[in-house]
């Protein structure tokens, strides 16, 4: 079987014979330096499209010893995560900069992802929701620059872009107050800096509106199927609460899924927000409330926090906290009297 004759990419030389300058003035245009007058900017310009040429950027990278390449992690069954990346990718672009993405999967954890980044030579990472203990995050820090996103971490060279959990479940629990629900519960999210976090922002919520007697914290976890298994619990208690908060949309989905299937009516005799305003809350059948991270502005914060660091070379350690606001959409309402 005979090799298959691929055509070749074609490389500056090509533009430069094409137009009869030097490889160097081709550069120039196309970096867009100044040097070459219009005409010739003009000609180099058309010649490059009717060749189709594109720069190689590897070979650019390894000439200028920059890659301009930020790396980012994610979990691929996140779909917060998914809509952050949108918000990354237009951040990076805007910088200046390129976003390469690696997932953490089944098969492939957060440190495994890093390590294929860091071969790809990254210039910087982006970790949404890392799970990095923290003297790993602190040897990453030295190596290049580091931002977590949605954790709070304390660990030198590493920046922290989060939302302010806090105040995310305090307008939870006090628009439900508001309402006029009292036995409002929280569904935890596992184990975890964000779930433990989000746990005693409950705690604190329901303190300050005097709701000490009514707290309740049943576990759960990060999927719907956590959901389901806690809407299973739920039932049990006695008396039910008449309101529940997930620790994310996702939870929130299989806690209301499973509630629908015993027959229980949403919100007619139980309310439930969720956390992260994604995609599927917004759907119309599901109308979920929840709580919404600003990711387009956690993007840009994390984005920033970066190339400050690649460019300017600021070493302070940051910790930037970003307020949430409430989005009321179907699967709340007063409590039946």
């Amino acid at each position: 079987m005979r090799p298959v004759n691929r055509p070749r990419r074609p490389r500056l030389d090509d533009v430069a014979s094409e137009v009869g300058v030097s490889p160097a003035t081709v550069s120039l245009v196309l970096r867009g330096i100044a040097g070459p007058s219009a005409a010739t900017r003009e000609r180099v310009l058309a010649a490059a499209a009717r060749l189709d040429y594109r720069p190689d950027r590897a070979a650019s990278a390894l000439s200028s010893r920059r890659s301009r390449l930020i790396g980012v992690v994610m979990n691929v069954s996140n779909p917060f995560h998914t809509q952050l990346i949108e918000d990354v990718v237009e951040a990076t672009q805007l910088a200046g900069y390129h976003l390469i993405l690696n997932a953490v999967t089944r098969s492939q954890d957060e440190a495994q992802a890093i390590e294929t980044l860091l071969d790809s030579r990254s210039e910087a990472l982006v970790l949404l929701g890392s799970t990095l203990p923290v003297q790993r995050l602190k040897i990453l820090g030295r190596q290049l620059p580091v931002v977590v996103v949605g954790r709070p971490v304390s660990a030198a060279g590493v920046d922290v872009v989060r939302t302010d959990d806090n105040k995310g479940l305090a307008q939870a629990v006090t628009y439900l107050v508001g309402l006029g629900h009292e036995r409002i519960a929280y569904i935890g999210g596992g184990r975890g800096a964000v779930p433990a976090l989000r746990g005693r922002a409950y705690q604190h919520a329901m303190r300050r509106c005097h709701l000490d007697d009514y707290m309740q914290i049943i576990d759960g976890g990060e999927t719907e199927a956590a959901g389901g298994q806690a809407a299973r619990t739920l039932l049990h208690v006695e008396p039910h609460p008449t309101a529940v908060v997930t620790f994310n949309d996702r939870c929130a989905v299989g806690l209301i899924d499973a509630l629908l299937r015993a027959g229980v009516k949403i919100p007619e005799t139980i309310s439930v927000i969720g956390y992260d305003d994604s995609p599927v809350a917004r759907l119309a059948h599901i109308g979920l409330t929840t709580v919404s991270q600003n990711t387009h502005e956690l993007a840009e914060l994390a984005v920033r926090a970066l190339t400050e660091r690649i460019e300017n070379g600021h070493t302070g350690l940051q910790d930037v906290v970003v307020p949430p606001h409430l989005v009321v959409r179907g699967t709340t309402a007063s409590p039946l009297s």
